[in-house]
């Protein structure tokens, strides 16, 4: 998507980017990512934030070509995270009369960033101010650790529209054709998942705004049922999962460990649940975090390795108890052939996390599932399939 209408007077000026492979460097894309950028042209003229500077002639031919040779009055910059502020100074050079608007955090980020003389040029906002443009007013509201400190968002009032920065974002580019709902899921949980309490103040602030439109730094335009994007935040904001259902991660050396997560999504479904098994050796971290918070309860089966857990168990443990992982239930499946830790590292990580019930007796397994083990796993079924109930 090139410059197109998001209204008569509101303008699209973003860049898809079908050539990025990872995310922040770390998150799969396999569709690519937007960076998006907003114009409003009104008696004064405002630009909602820059774009990533993998993306920047795109993005300031699109500005020309919306501008149509106007002046700018306002910059708004709602994040300062490169993907959406790296033009800040080009943009400041290039349109010397615009005025850049931000809250004082902003502002100390910039200098961080940049070597930009701002004498005369900021327009400092707080909480609920607002900026005039004509017939289009925005206000603004802090959103601070959604998921940077100095976030913050803008509403404007006269067709209430919701400029969201990070916030209802999602990977894909504007043309990739995939269900909403699941990589703004996988894009949430990763990106801003710590920050779940500040996420429900900023949807508390936005349930007194009449909102018929978002338009997020990352991700499709959303313009019909507010109501649906805004539960999907309420749910993965406050850590409740979508499904019930069994998640069964496992990380497997030579397969034997596999071979037992299996025998267990056996007897799970056999208890009539809901089972989906992921092979974490083979599966982006990113995926299985997504995947651990749709669903109300998790097996953690692991291969003890090096007197501890197999790494890719231990890296997503760490990653959703990054994530605040909390509100489930788990069942711990550990082997090992001589001295089986895995158990005992991942219970470590566990306990850390909130409101995390660890199912007792946890099932060791030495080497490779025997008979005799069997009725250990089809209680942790049981055991599992009631506490869903």
């Amino acid at each position: 998507m090139s410059s197109t209408y998001v209204t008569d007077s509101v303008f699209y000026a973003g860049v898809s980017d079908r050539t990025l492979d990872l995310f922040e460097s770390q998150y799969p894309v396999p569709n690519g990512v937007t960076y998006n950028s907003y114009v409003i042209l009104d008696e004064k003229v405002a630009v909602m934030d820059t774009v990533d500077n993998r993306v920047s002639e795109q993005w300031f031919a699109n500005l020309e070509k919306i501008l149509g040779g106007r002046h700018v009055d306002y910059l708004v910059v709602s994040h300062m995270e490169p993907d959406h502020s790296a033009n800040i100074e080009r943009f400041a050079r290039k349109y010397p009369e615009a005025k850049l608007v931000g809250n004082a955090k902003t502002f100390d980020m910039a200098a961080q960033f940049f070597d930009l003389d701002l004498e005369g040029r900021k327009t400092v906002v707080k909480e609920g101010d607002t900026i005039c443009l004509g017939n289009h007013t925005l206000q603004f509201f802090m959103a601070p650790m959604v998921h940077w400190p100095e976030v913050m968002v803008a509403y404007e009032s006269s067709e209430k529209i919701l400029f969201s920065a990070d916030g209802f974002g999602k990977f894909g580019a504007m043309d990739a054709e995939e269900d909403w709902a699941e990589e703004a899921a996988r894009y949430y949980l990763n990106i801003v998942g710590k920050y779940g309490v500040q996420v429900q103040g900023l949807l508390k602030k936005a349930a007194g705004l009449d909102i018929q439109m978002i338009c997020p730094l990352h991700g499709p335009i959303l313009r019909e049922n507010m109501g649906y994007y805004l539960d999907k935040y309420q749910t993965w904001s406050s850590y409740q999962p979508e499904k019930h259902g069994v998640l069964a991660v496992f990380g497997s050396i030579h397969g034997n460990t596999a071979h037992v997560v299996r025998k267990l999504a056996e007897f799970l479904k056999e208890q009539g649940e809901t089972v989906e098994v992921l092979d974490l050796s083979r599966v982006d971290v990113s995926f299985a975090v997504r995947k651990a918070f749709y669903y109300d309860r998790m097996v953690v089966a692991g291969a003890t390795y090096d007197g501890g857990v197999f790494p890719c168990v231990e890296e997503f443990l760490l990653h959703i108890r990054s994530k605040n992982y909390q509100k489930r239930t788990v069942g711990i499946v550990e082997n090992g052939t001589w001295a089986p830790m895995a158990g005992k590292a991942m219970r470590g990580i566990l306990e850390g996390m909130k409101e995390v019930k660890i199912l007792e007796p946890m099932v060791t397994i030495r080497s490779v599932l025997k008979e005799k083990d069997l009725p250990a796993l089809k209680e942790m079924a049981e055991v599992l399939a009631k506490s869903g109930s």
